[in-house]
């Protein structure tokens, strides 16, 4: 009986999920900028309307929210560098899971010392 295969390049593996995490950060990052163009856009209908509106987001729960766009930002630029090198690197495919691997490290080493400086900031004044 022959086995079954390891996976392909993008079904069931590293390839896959990074696929998943990187379209669900996109439209993450895509809704985040709609919104900011909006509420920025506002500045020109109402000046007091925009203060209103930026007063809104000084509160711990955009503090958190922001924390979530950032840790969304960095994964998904960070993907996408590893994206090009398995596209256009010959041995890239052949080296998705150590890239996989860079990309999170690089994750944690970049995105941990956000996390503690932004958290004392948004909760300890």
């Amino acid at each position: 009986m022959p086995s079954k295969p390891a996976g392909t390049l993008y079904r069931g593996r590293e390839g896959m999920w990074s696929w998943v995490a990187h379209r669900i950060t996109g439209v993450g990052i895509f809704f985040f900028l709609l919104v900011h163009v909006l509420d920025t856009a506002l500045v020109r209908v109402s000046p007091e309307a925009y203060n209103e509106v930026i007063g809104t987001y000084k509160n711990p729960i955009v503090g958190l929210l922001e924390v979530g766009l950032v840790a969304a930002i960095l994964f998904h630029a960070f993907n996408g560098i590893r994206l090009i090198l398995v596209d256009f690197w010959a041995k890239g495919p052949r080296y998705q899971r150590q890239l996989m691997i860079g990309v999170g490290a690089i994750w944690v080493v970049l995105f941990v010392p956000f996390v503690i400086r932004h958290l004392t900031h948004v909760f300890g004044g």
